[in-house]
């Protein structure tokens, strides 16, 4: 398995593609991930074409246990971020 890119090399990958520095990629980045995040959190979801669609899921409250000791507890409902992946990216990864 290949390492994951970092920011930084996102970043130069972006400039390089947008013809443009690495101050504007990094501003261009920063503003997408802005986005994204409060559209999420604000409950909404993002589709990026060819990528996927990220969203948010709300989980109730539920029974769980603990591993360690096998006690059983209540766990409150709360809110959980998923992604779909598009069927154009699985394509391309698969051949």
């Amino acid at each position: 398995m290949a390492k994951p890119m970092t920011k930084t090399e996102l970043v130069a990958a972006l400039a390089t593609e947008m013809d443009a520095d690495k101050k504007t990629a990094t501003a261009a980045l920063d503003a997408i991930t802005g986005i994204i995040t409060k559209a999420v959190a604000d409950g909404g979801a993002v589709t990026l074409p060819g990528v996927g669609k990220i969203y948010c899921r709300e989980r109730p409250e539920r029974m769980v246990r603990n591993p360690a000791t096998g006690e059983q507890f209540k766990k409150e409902a709360d809110k959980q971020v998923k992604v779909t992946i598009a069927k154009a990216l699985k394509d391309s990864v698969n051949g």
